[in-house]
């Protein structure tokens, strides 16, 4: 391991372990900040991403749901070694058989013969593991473009590109198992996994933008929300509008 990667782990750690172990509720520590990066974003919605998303949802259901299918294919690479961090072995298992089943008889990923075999994919981060070993999320803030985070989460979003396989052959080491790849992949599917969010959601999000009389408030606490859920594998019938999904 090269010594820039451990500096990153060993800052890391020392800032998860100066968040409390508890579950107390999140600290909203720069709250007048995140609050003006909250209207940024908001512009950039309005601006870019939802504009791009309502030509997303005009295309054919095969191609939405080749897109869909596709993206998420890619993340159970993420998925799959958290799982064992997890403990989950049952579901590391059906994940990879997933993976392994949908990348060959599903043409990459693009069709998902494994769902109809009742293989579950539950989509799995960094974050959500060091929260399953009783890591509190620590302050919340808003990031430019990616949205609300914790530090926990923050911290977990780079550490993800170390553990993922798909951030190893594209941004890092172009190359694994003699399986290689560029950048513009990798952000290519971050690109299309946030318009298939965005277009499958566009409902959900504006409403929650309309009616709210706060919305930093509201899309906070839907996040907060929906990351004790999954850190908690806490599933409902409400879960399939798609809001289960929430900054994926």
């Amino acid at each position: 391991m090269s010594l820039k990667k451990i500096i990153i782990l060993i800052s890391a750690s020392v800032f998860l372990l100066s968040t409390n172990l508890s579950a107390e509720t999140e600290k909203d520590c720069f709250e007048k900040v995140s609050r003006g990066v909250f209207k940024f974003n908001q512009g950039f919605d309005k601006a870019i991403l939802k504009p791009i998303a309502s030509v997303y949802n005009k295309l054919p259901d095969p191609i939405k749901d080749g897109t869909g299918n596709f993206t998420s294919n890619i993340g159970t690479l993420l998925t799959v070694p958290n799982h064992i961090l997890q403990g989950q072995w049952r579901l590391a298992g059906e994940s990879s058989a997933s993976f392994l089943i949908n990348s060959t008889f599903g043409v990459l990923g693009f069709a998902n013969p494994a769902a109809k075999l009742g293989l579950e994919n539950q989509q799995e981060d960094v974050g959500q593991t060091l929260g399953a070993y009783g890591f509190s999320g620590g302050c919340y803030f808003v990031l430019p473009i990616l949205g609300p985070t914790t530090v926990r989460d923050s911290f977990g979003m780079i550490a993800d590109s170390f553990l993922d396989p798909f951030a190893h052959i594209t941004i890092r080491e172009h190359e694994l198992l003699s399986v290689s790849g560029t950048d513009l992949d990798y952000y290519s599917v971050k690109g299309a996994t946030a318009i298939d969010f965005r277009a499958d959601n566009s409902a959900n999000l504006d409403s929650l933008e309309k009616n709210s009389l706060d919305a930093y408030a509201a899309f906070k606490s839907l996040y907060l929300q929906n990351r004790a859920k999954k850190i908690g594998n806490i599933f409902s019938l409400e879960d399939e509008d798609g809001w289960s999904e929430f900054n994926k």
